[in-house]
């Protein structure tokens, strides 16, 4: 009627489409909207150096769901509790890892009332967020043994490791470490004596990294594979 076929009139539409799919990378939002500010850290550091005016009337997207400025929320949480998910069951990974946070409290009130030092006392951490931190931080690799072949003999080589695959490595050797227990000793306890432990630079992660770390140093010879 108008002149126009409805095979035109599809084609059209599938072309403003595609336009639009690549200017937009596959988002409901455009490229102009800016990323959430949800932490309340950074929203006073803006406040205080003035760059929330120019951020007020810009579009934002939504925050995702997991991005939230309550106390509980930490990236790094959130990354253990994926970890130690099974089978898409987010929920019981979810409720392992608050034991453990829960047990590394109550194992921490415990050693605090039987300190009778009252400098012992200072140093003795009760956040389990800041043992986390620390637990991963100490547990981290500087490198790894990489297998490469040369002259079909294959050398174990040493190789130095972003930041990233560290921190991967240190959560996966806390978590394994959590599953190596006896069968009476649950895994949310045992995850959370690991933590502390490694917190305080001992335990069996921290003499795995210091394994790890000698083998590296026993191949240093091999090195130079890594470049030819």
């Amino acid at each position: 009627m108008f002149g126009i076929t409805k095979i035109q009139f599809f084609n059209s539409n599938l072309k403003v489409l595609s336009t639009i799919i690549q200017q937009n990378g596959m988002s409901q939002y455009p490229n102009y909207y800016i990323k959430p500010i949800y932490k309340k850290d950074s929203q006073e550091e803006l406040i205080k150096s003035g760059e929330i005016k120019k951020l007020s009337h810009l579009p934002t997207r939504a925050a995702l769901a997991d991005q939230t400025s309550s106390f509980s929320n930490d990236p790094l949480a959130n990354l253990l509790i994926n970890y130690c998910m099974r089978e898409g069951n987010k929920i019981l990974a979810r409720n392992l890892v608050e034991q453990c946070f829960e047990n590394i409290k109550r194992l921490q009130l415990e050693k605090y009332h039987k300190t009778t030092n009252e400098e012992d006392k200072h140093q003795i951490d009760l956040d389990p967020k800041s043992i986390l931190h620390k637990a991963i931080e100490n547990c981290k690799p500087i490198l790894q043994l990489t297998p490469i072949k040369r002259g079909g003999v294959r050398y174990q080589v040493p190789v130095p490791i972003t930041d990233k695959k560290a921190q991967f490595i240190s959560m996966k050797w806390l978590i394994a470490a959590g599953q190596e227990k006896e069968s009476t000793v649950r895994f949310n306890l045992q995850l959370a004596r690991e933590l502390i432990d490694a917190a305080n630079n001992t335990g069996r992660v921290i003499k795995k990294k210091q394994d790890l770390h000698r083998q590296c140093e026993a191949n240093r010879a091999y090195a130079h594979y890594r470049w030819s």
